[in-house]
């Protein structure tokens, strides 16, 4: 049963709609206005994004469950023969693409779905199976005040984060429990090539002092000092830094791994009409205006500026991400790098 991490039952309202897989939602007499949305969003971006639905739609209750995407990837796949979950919204779309591989997720295209970029949704049938709402990509934040008080420069790219002088002062996600982590480890391998990402892994966890379970823990520990190097992504570290942390946030020369956090429909026997009322919000040009805040790229072409603190043009930055290449082999890399190095792992 899910109870153990959510963070709230809201009321909302919304159409009472007929079912089917990539038919618009149309009025109809469903009583049961309750759907269960599984999230890897931050618990500070839920509220404020949700604020928008509340409004739209009061009468439609949503069971909020807020895990890390590995986490959510592992439920998922544990409860295929009971799915308790009926929408992912903000998840990695590489940990999708492993859930489609299971047949555990419902083509349906929102309304709205002809604005969304191609590069932000699945592309292998009629209706997708996914759809981002925007771009995340690995960024290094740095505890400025630390590394002076150390005497040591601040590292800004890959290479730098191998100096020895960084010894047991970096964290950074394990990529088996947070989508941050697999798309920066995803990136080294496709950057570098298999044989040279893992030497150069090895020698990062030489500096290692901390793997965390969450994306965003190291900007935030980088923050306050703990570790003062946190390799993470774009939006923890420049939010702490607009809020005043002593920190400053490179995005590698190298360029970053990047991941999107998307959209999909849970294929199960009873799909609820509200579920794609939500994934038709998700989509929405209000919506896409709130992920705009947090992030410099969304999948819906807008007339905004990127958050202080982004790259300019922050699509240069992104790397060739190849998705299918990511997902077909995420459980390999993922096997290979816990035998290396998940010993240093928080411990939960």
């Amino acid at each position: 049963m899910i109870n153990k991490k959510i963070i709230g039952s809201l009321l909302f309202a919304g159409l009472l709609v007929g079912c089917g897989s990539s038919e618009k939602p149309s009025v109809a007499g469903n009583k049961n206005k309750e759907i269960t949305v599984y999230t890897a969003l931050e618990n500070e971006q839920i509220p404020e994004y949700l604020a928008s639905f509340k409004k739209q739609y009061p009468d439609i209750k949503l069971n909020i469950v807020r895990e890390s995407t590995g986490v959510i990837v592992s439920r998922i796949l544990a409860e295929k023969n009971n799915p308790q979950a009926d929408v992912i919204w903000g998840t990695a779309a590489t940990g999708l693409l492993v859930l489609d591989e299971a047949n555990l997720l419902k083509a349906y295209s929102p309304k709205g779905i002809e604005k969304i970029n191609t590069k932000f949704k699945d592309n292998s049938g009629k209706d997708p199976k996914w759809i981002g709402n925007n771009a995340w990509m690995t960024a290094i934040s740095v505890n400025t005040i630390e590394m002076k008080k150390l005497g040591i420069e601040e590292p800004k790219n890959f290479a730098d984060l191998l100096k020895p002088e960084y010894r047991g002062l970096i964290s950074m996600p394990n990529p088996a429990s947070s989508g941050t982590g697999f798309l920066t480890v995803s990136a080294l391998v496709q950057l570098l090539g298999e044989e040279q990402a893992w030497q150069y892994m090895a020698d990062l966890d030489k500096n290692m002092g901390v793997y965390t379970h969450s994306g965003s823990k190291p900007a935030k520990t980088a923050a306050s000092g703990e570790y003062p190097i946190g390799i993470s992504y774009g939006y923890p570290g420049i939010k702490i830094k607009n809020e005043g942390a002593p920190i400053n946030v490179y995005f590698p020369s190298e360029g970053s791994g990047w991941d999107s956090e998307a959209n999909a429909l849970i294929n199960k026997k009873d799909i609820k009409d509200e579920a794609k009322i939500f994934l038709d919000w998700a989509i929405s040009e209000e919506a896409m205006a709130m992920y705009a805040k947090s992030y410099a790229i969304v999948s819906r072409e807008m007339n905004v500026k990127p958050p202080k603190g982004f790259p300019e043009n922050p699509i240069s930055q992104l790397i060739a991400n190849d998705f299918s290449w990511a997902a077909a082999n995420k459980e390999r890399v993922l096997s290979t790098w816990e035998a290396k190095f998940g010993s240093k792992t928080e411990k939960n």
